[in-house]
């Protein structure tokens, strides 16, 4: 079963891009959607038995791979409960994206090439997810990013598709290299990359470093500095980190993601919701058993992840690009996710993965469903009064909205999916113990009333008010077909009921006694991360009701102030534009990173291979070598050619020249 729900896809993505042409387009589109649809009900009985059924973590051997020295690493699948998540994450979407796709693209010249592509982008996540060792990770992880290199870059006519494909792939080699160098880190600990071996031996290296040991001997040595134990540790664990925040578009590493939107809106989708940048998430919470003895990168994930969630809800607050909104609110949510890494409520995070995967692939094809409608227009401002005209696609982007938003009524089980689980990360940040628990909390529940404003203005200025587009546009606006709005339908549903059915799965549920229920510890009793002494479990159950009010208060005002700009007195964003035009500009620059960055690094750059082409491969190189060469030999040459007149008497006085020279050497010569 395991083989089929992996191989799928990659046989999908042969027959696409190998024999497209001979098969059609439509040919292509049924296989590799069929052979989806299959691995995604595959990855349910999955679910159901190894999660859900409480199956033990098993490993499934498919070749032998590498195996040098003391190096080994085969390719093996390992299944357990973190595995069969991402299984049915990565799957689901991926197959309702495609059947999408159908019907999105259906005008594209390219459409075998478009579905090769997304199949080939599956498998390489399907590859980093069921991973048993850090190597084939690396290979799925450099797979995902080949994969968005060659989906953002589709339409590569387009010059900005291009640089966003560029960019996207530059900026993941920045953190590529530091998971490259955290994986060197591994084996040198612990000489092994297999997870079996790393998880068996880190408590007792990190105890070997503990007070008083013999262990406080460098164990090695990084940037000139000399690391004991616990060093070498949090320094391994913030390398391995700085790949997350490059595939999962953290702080400082997310400039890429926003330009991802270049590509075609379902590979938006894709990307966003259950591919790439879900891949950093998995990484840390594979991990986590490194990460719990470095409280140092806990506290480094906590801050980038509180910073981020932050940082990204409010640049979404002014972008006018329907999809660049949505992006930066995958952004926002990812911090989410790695804050609750951070103080160790790694079922909460994966909670919210999973959750997050239904509503965020439910906005990118609904607002794909919008471009279509209105003739592949973008920008929000050319919208308006859409709701009558798509109906269909309104409530379901509504759906998501709520669920984004985390409409519910707190100390309930009466919710949307997003309600659960972002509740869920807050409290557990509420309860933390690392040191930045009380800003992130903050951060946190002042990002939810942000989401709540820039998602509401989403719905309202697209599809309430008085129409922005031209006559022509609105003439032609038309609900999408149903290949399109399917997945839509399947994608609501989980968006509203995935966080009440599968809430006590992931964060536990602690009965009237005070105990807690068998669904936790069944659920993740086969996982890497989470059991029985998990304390935040323990205590985030029981936060104050201000802790548990707050994010349902910021959702609620978020709401508000929205209906209030977008509604009620829409002249006033306008005005406070107007009044705060640093403010404003700050923002809708998206902090100006890109202009710092191209400053920073572009910009010089750019003037050093300028400089080392024309001055030292042009001027140096090719000026005194073979250019050189080549231009005094023609000048030779060239005089040379001057000599050959062609005319007797010249050759008759060239020899008499050298005649006279001959003898007058020999008379001085002999003379000498």
């Amino acid at each position: 079963m395991y083989h089929a729900i992996v191989f799928l896809p990659l046989l999908g993505f042969l027959l696409a891009g190998l024999f497209g042409r001979t098969l059609g387009s439509k040919a292509c589109e049924y296989i590799t959607t069929g052979f989806l649809i299959i691995a995604a009900l595959l990855s349910w009985v999955a679910f159901l038995s190894v999660g859900i059924g409480g199956g033990e973590t098993q490993t499934i051997d498919v070749l032998r791979w590498v195996n040098t020295g003391s190096l080994s690493a085969n390719w093996t699948f390992r299944i357990d409960t973190l595995t069969v998540v991402m299984l049915v994450v990565v799957n689901t979407v991926s197959a309702l994206v495609h059947l999408y796709s159908i019907g999105y693209m259906h005008h594209d010249p390219h459409r075998p090439r478009f579905f090769a592509y997304l199949s080939l982008f599956t498998f390489a996540m399907l590859m980093l997810v069921t991973s048993n060792n850090l190597l084939q990770m690396f290979f799925g992880w450099e797979g995902v990013g080949l994969a968005s290199y060659l989906l953002i870059g589709f339409w590569f006519k387009k010059p900005s598709a291009n640089a966003a494909a560029m960019k996207a792939f530059i900026v993941n080699r920045v953190g590529d290299f530091g998971f490259a160098l955290g994986i060197f880190g591994v084996y040198y600990l612990f000489n092994s990359i297999e997870f079996d071996t790393i998880f068996a031996n880190v408590q007792g290296f990190a105890e070997a470093g503990g007070e008083g040991a013999e262990g406080h001997a460098a164990v090695m040595n990084f940037l000139g500095y000399h690391l004991d134990n616990h060093g070498a540790l949090t320094v391994v664990c913030l390398l391995l980190f700085m790949g997350a925040m490059g595939k999962s578009a953290q702080f400082l590493l997310h400039t890429w993601l926003p330009d991802a939107m270049e590509g075609p809106t379902p590979v938006s989708a894709l990307i966003h919701a259950a591919t790439m940048v879900t891949a950093g998430v998995f990484l840390v919470a594979r991990m986590s058993p490194l990460f719990e003895f470095s409280h140092t990168a806990l506290l480094v994930v906590t801050i980038i992840g509180a910073i981020t969630a932050f940082f990204a809800a409010t640049v979404g607050l002014v972008q006018n690009d329907i999809k660049r909104v949505i992006a930066y609110s995958t952004c926002s949510q990812l911090g989410y996710m790695f804050a609750a890494l951070g103080v160790g409520a790694y079922g909460a995070a994966i909670f919210h993965l999973f959750t997050h995967a239904f509503f965020k692939a439910l906005l990118f094809l609904g607002a794909g469903s919008v471009i279509h409608a209105v003739s592949d227009e973008q920008d929000m401002r050319a919208m308006g009064g859409l709701r009558k005209h798509i109906p269909i696609t309104y409530w379901m982007m509504v759906v998501g909205t709520v669920a984004l938003t985390g409409l519910g009524i707190p100390g309930t089980y009466i919710g949307t999916a997003g309600f659960f689980s972002k509740d869920a990360i807050i409290e557990s940040v509420f309860v933390g113990h690392n040191a930045f628990s009380g800003p992130a909390f903050t951060l946190l529940v002042v990002a939810a009333l942000f989401t709540s404003f820039y998602s509401w203005r989403l719905i309202f200025m697209t599809f309430h008010g008085k129409p922005r587009a031209s006559a022509d546009v609105m003439s032609h606006v038309h609900e999408s077909p149903n290949v399109m709005l399917i997945p839509l339908y399947v994608l609501a549903t989980g968006a509203l009921l995935a966080g009440v059915v599968f809430y006590g799965y992931f964060t536990g549920h602690v009965a009237e006694g005070g105990d807690h229920e068998t669904w936790y510890n069944m659920f993740w009793r086969n996982s890497l991360f989470a059991g029985p002494e998990n304390e935040i479990l323990e205590h985030f159950h029981h936060v104050p009701v201000w802790v548990k009010v707050s994010p349902f208060l910021a959702m609620v005002l978020g709401f508000v102030i929205a209906w209030w700009f977008y509604i009620k007195a829409p002249y006033m964003p306008k005005e406070l534009a107007r009044s705060q035009p640093g403010l404003y500009k700050f923002l809708l620059n998206k902090w100006y990173f890109d202009e710092a960055y191209d400053f920073l690094f572009v910009r010089p750059a750019k003037w050093l291979g300028r400089f080392l082409w024309k001055k030292g491969d042009g001027w140096l190189i090719d000026g005194f070598g073979p250019n050189g060469v080549a231009a005094r030999v023609q000048d030779i040459t060239r005089g040379m050619v001057r000599l050959q007149t062609g005319y007797l008497y010249h050759y008759a006085f060239a020899m008499l020249i050298g005649i006279a020279a001959l003898i007058t050497w020999a008379m001085f010569g002999g003379a000498g």
